[in-house]
């Protein structure tokens, strides 16, 4: 999803550290410099931040795959602030830079003398196209009440990060190879960080949930991780996987006045075109209005010799039972994409264009396919079952709608990977129904908890919210959230009723009799029958398993 960083970023990453306590790791790389912060409570914690983890993807290593970073002893590296912002629209286009693959670590303890503490690892949301995990918007003042090491980073986007020709010049997935790349630097350094790396868990958020659900069945990250954490996206679905973009590549060649044939001229235009010109397109890159949201998405790659993130269609993979067999938390906000909506029918032209051409429009909003008999019975059968004949108005129709966003491009995929994730490994499941006083989107009108929001009680973000205190209503909130994702990081279950914020929690693994989940709300309470199920149950009418599994 589209996000913006706001007007606090230059001073909120930049700044005076004269009266901080500073500290220096050793490393294989060479030195590293941190610097020491606090908690929301005063407890103090080591920040470094802004560790360059490949090498630089500038000229010839643009589109490829990530390098790994080379020494740079004897010099210390600086990681007192936070590193650039990978190319997206933004703000503040001067803190963009295409050098932008660092990663922040936060530790409690450098004390070889202590245990080693369990790994969080966090990919940011974003669409593909935008976000960051710098520490204006992740910051980590709440969760390192915890015992923890917490890492976050940015990742390759757009073009830039995903750009997929069927070629060896530019085979996709640059950015989940990136993350790949962060997990691989995890596993032979955090150590000296305090962390285990044997205990490492990658959590998510949207296109970071996505990518963890790549993770969990991709042959390059076997090994990397042992526990994985997914909010509110998964890979499954209604989406189909192809070996290429090639007509979102020659959009972009185009934009940026670059030949589109023979293929090779293509690749080098696009290699000498400055990171600017793709930040300046952005906007034209999308059919209508940013949708598709996942404009950029992951793809099967062909072999032309190099590592390969996927190399078979996702579903084969889960199918197959030849993944990544970890134990999974997956969740839900109560009314996920409901800012979209609001948004898209605010907007008298795009409300008009699903009044006017509802066949044409809803496929590139709800990514399914464009033509044909099949996707004109999905949007007749869309429009009957959510807007049962009534006319599209605002705000009248928002809620309606905000069902149809979110259960396309959210909830049924969430379901479907559930449904086939549980077979394999142990799952907890949970709705996220909380509605604070602040929102991700900031709408006076939200019903409640939408997509992001949780992320608000993780992270301190000075962009969205003052940080809060104990005495805050959002507290429980917070407590609670970081008390059981520290749980599941720690050993694979999120239980723990000798913690006073959890011991009347007892969070069921889900089971495909029950379909047990856990709401969390002002009070947290186990449901049964699954989530959202008669939604999910039309869904499956719409895009049966069978029809699927029968392609292979």
């Amino acid at each position: 999803m589209l996000i913006k960083v706001g007007i606090f970023l230059l001073i909120m990453t930049t700044g005076c550290y004269a009266d901080v306590n500073t500290i220096t790791v050793d490393t294989t790389l060479g030195a590293i410099k941190g610097i020491e912060m606090e908690t929301r409570f005063g407890n103090k914690f080591w920040s470094f931040r802004g560790i360059r983890y490949v090498e630089p993807p500038l000229g010839e290593l643009r589109f490829q795959n990530p390098q790994p970073i080379k020494a740079w002893k004897p010099e210390v590296l600086d990681a007192t602030s936070d590193g650039p912002l990978c190319p997206q629209v933004t703000e503040h286009m001067d803190m963009l830079a295409e050098d932008c693959l660092h990663l922040n670590i936060y530790t409690k303890s450098l004390n070889s003398d202590q245990p080693l503490k369990p790994v969080i690892v966090f990919i940011h949301p974003g669409g593909f196209h935008g976000g960051t995990g710098i520490s204006v918007l992740m910051g980590p003042r709440y969760f390192m009440e915890r015992d923890i090491v917490l890492v976050t980073f940015n990742y390759r986007l757009a073009s830039l990060g995903f750009l997929a020709i069927n070629t060896a010049q530019a085979t996709g997935n640059m950015g989940l190879k990136d993350q790949v790349m962060v997990l691989r630097w995890i596993r032979d350094h955090i150590e000296k960080f305090g962390g285990d790396s044997n205990s490492v868990t990658l959590w998510g958020y949207s296109a970071g949930s996505l990518s963890v659900g790549l993770h969990m069945l991709s042959p390059m990250s076997k090994g990397l991780f042992h526990r994985a954490i997914m909010q509110s996206a998964s890979p499954l679905g209604h989406f189909r996987y192809d070996n290429n973009q090639m007509e979102l590549a020659e959009k972009q060649a185009k934009l940026l006045e670059c030949p589109t044939a023979p293929v090779a001229d293509m690749v080098k235009c696009l290699k000498e075109k400055p990171m600017m010109d793709y930040v300046k397109t952005s906007t034209d890159m999308f059919e209508s209005n940013w949708n598709p949201i996942y404009n950029w998405f992951p793809v099967v790659e062909a072999d032309f010799g190099q590592e390969r993130f996927l190399t078979e269609d996702p579903y084969k993979t889960m199918m197959s039972g030849n993944i990544n067999k970890v134990p999974l938390m997956i969740g839900l906000a109560e009314y996920e994409l409901y800012f979209f909506a609001h948004h898209t029918l605010l907007n008298e032209e795009q409300r008009q264009h699903f009044i006017d051409e509802f066949d044409k429009y809803a496929p590139i909003y709800f990514m399914y396919e464009r033509s044909g008999p099949m996707s004109a019975n999905i949007s007749q059968q869309l429009g009957a079952y959510y807007l049962q004949g009534n006319p599209i108005e605002f705000p009248k129709s928002v809620e309606k709608f905000a069902e149809v966003y979110s259960d396309s491009l959210i909830c049924f995929a969430n379901h479907r990977f559930l449904q086939m994730i549980a077979e394999h490994v142990p799952v907890y499941n949970y709705l996220f129904n909380y509605k604070g006083r602040y929102n991700y989107f900031k709408l006076d009108e939200a019903l409640g908890a939408m997509h992001l929001d949780e992320l608000l009680y993780f992270f301190n973000s000075p962009l969205l919210t003052p940080t809060f205190t104990a005495g805050d209503p959002e507290n429980d909130t917070i407590e609670r959230l970081t008390r059981l994702w520290y749980e599941f990081a720690k050993k694979g279950d999120p239980n723990n009723p000798s913690d006073d914020y959890l011991k009347n929690i007892q969070w069921p693994l889900h089971s495909s009799n029950n379909m047990e989940y856990l709401q969390i709300d002002e009070d947290v309470n186990v449901k049964m029958n699954g989530i959202f199920s008669d939604r999910m149950k039309f869904w499956e009418t719409l895009f049966p398993l069978q029809e699927v599994i029968g392609k292979f």
